[in-house]
């Protein structure tokens, strides 16, 4: 077909033009045959949000995603492309890709009367069939429907009566397009009041004059519920005017999260080699989000990204790549002491209520790391019970006796690879513990959970830490009294 260049050749081939939503139709029941995935690399929406997303596209309707931050609510829209055909062919010079078959706008309809079937065509692919606005508070109506152009009119001598001297907005111009505004509650009501007739008549209206566009359009709107009361609306005609809303959300668990991260973070090549990252590691910086999700100092209501542990795991492994280039080790495995890093990615991503301000960012950030801790330490070692009764053993008395009978443990955030594994292996009841809770532990794994096992124990008070500059340093939680210090 590409090489087709004429109308009288495209008819000849007897090609037969079609919607965008029947192309969008079509092509999914074609992939729902075949088993194929349409939204590939969209993790967690398997039984949610997808199957509510091909529902809408088979009955041919406009949608608004609606969900918090983060939710892949911009990444579904743009993936919706891989549905339409791999190529249309389009009225060649036509500002708003006029079907050969079916003009509408002047220019074509004119270049086909003059022309016939000697009308020059060209091919449109898909990925050039996806256009986005974000919604801004600034946004006009010019920009988005169109408005008359002046210097058009004067450089072609035409009178304001004349419809050529209209300057068509983003949205004619996506004509046989994908269409997505970002944010919809951000756009003016009058401005949204303007898409009224796009939506339900599928034509536009420019600055009075007698003017019928039937642009041929798929609409996708997302939006965060928030926004219905923090920033705007979405006024109720156009609501009434979108065939279908789909509510999305977060990762139902920890596996998701961390699925999703592994595949969006952007690591660089040499990093992802020297930098071991234990399977715990993973888990726990994914347990961060959901701790930071139920947490009383942040606003679920803002909601808390799935960029949010991306960046954080970015993070994470510079942390340690940094370490180990300063302290001259070619490969490192990351540590819980690392986590201190992954401090600015939470603080810059969580909104806090009014009591995480009062608290403060950094505060917030290192409980919701504590919390994540204390939530995943049960699932790997011996739950420690809240109330004990007294002279009851516990898998954990020989580490904390060492810690009695001791002077501290210092953890040096500057140690190299060796020095890190040697002073955690001073602390012999820790190989007890792996061995009888965590036999079949990758040997690169053992030392982050002796660390583990550590910061644990002072979760729940069974230890003390207090970090400073250079590190960390554990005791046991009367020692300072005892010691006078």
């Amino acid at each position: 077909m590409k090489d087709i260049t004429t109308l009288g050749d495209l008819k000849k081939a007897g090609y037969q033009s079609k919607s965008i939503k029947d192309e969008l139709r079509d092509n999914l029941i074609e992939n729902i045959k075949n088993r194929v995935n349409t939204f590939e690399g969209i993790h967690g929406y398997e039984h949610t949000v997808i199957p509510e997303l091909e529902r809408a596209i088979l009955s041919r309707h406009n949608i608004n995603l609606l969900g918090l931050r983060g939710q892949a609510k911009t990444r579904l829209a743009r993936m919706m492309v891989n549905l339409l055909d791999e190529y249309i062919p389009v009225v060649e010079g036509s500002e708003i890709n006029d079907d050969p078959l079916n003009p509408i706008s002047r220019y074509a309809i004119e270049l086909i009367s003059e022309h016939g079937d000697h009308t020059p065509i060209s091919w449109l692919h898909r990925d050039e069939r996806f256009a986005e606005k974000l919604a801004t508070p600034d946004v006009t109506v010019a920009d988005i429907i169109g408005d008359v152009d002046p210097i058009k009119a004067a450089n072609l001598k035409l009178s304001y009566a004349d419809d050529r001297v209209i300057h068509y907005g983003m949205i004619p111009r996506a004509n046989r397009c994908i269409f997505v505004i970002n944010e919809l509650p951000d756009l003016q009501a009058r401005i949204q009041v303007a898409l009224f007739n796009i939506l339900q008549e599928g034509d536009v209206q420019i600055r009075g004059f007698k003017l019928r566009l039937a642009l041929d359009m798929q609409f996708v709107f997302t939006a965060n519920p928030e926004d219905y009361t923090n920033r705007g609306s979405i006024v109720t005609p156009l609501k009434d005017r979108i065939g279908s809303q789909i509510l999305t959300h977060y990762p139902n668990n920890v596996e998701i999260a961390q699925t999703i991260t592994e595949q969006e973070a952007k690591l660089d090549s040499r990093q992802s080699s020297s930098v071991h990252v234990p399977e715990l590691a993973k888990e726990l910086l994914e347990q961060i989000s959901f701790e930071a999700r139920d947490s009383e100092y942040v606003d679920v209501k803002s909601g808390v990204s799935a960029r949010m542990s991306i960046t954080a795991f970015e993070n994470l492994l510079s942390t340690a790549e940094r370490r180990a280039l300063l302290a001259g080790d070619s490969e490192t495995s990351v540590r819980l002491s690392d986590f201190i890093g992954v401090i600015p990615a939470i603080t810059g991503k969580v909104e806090l209520v009014y009591e995480g301000e009062q608290e403060g960012a950094d505060f917030v950030a290192n409980t919701l790391i504590d919390e994540a801790i204390k939530t995943l330490f049960p699932k790997y070692f011996p739950k420690i019970e809240k109330l004990e009764k007294q002279g009851e053993e516990t898998p954990y008395d020989d580490l904390i006796s060492w810690f009695f009978n001791g002077d501290g443990f210092e953890l040096l955030d500057e140690f190299t690879d060796k020095d890190y594994k040697t002073k955690l292996d001073e602390v012999l009841p820790l190989d007890a513990l792996i061995a009888d809770h965590q036999p079949d532990i990758d040997p690169k794994d053992v030392h982050f959970e002796k660390e583990f096992i550590l910061w644990g124990l002072v979760q729940f008070k069974k230890l003390s830490k207090y970090r400073y500059s250079e590190g960390v340093q554990i005791k046991d939680p009367y020692g300072s009294y005892i010691s006078g210090l």
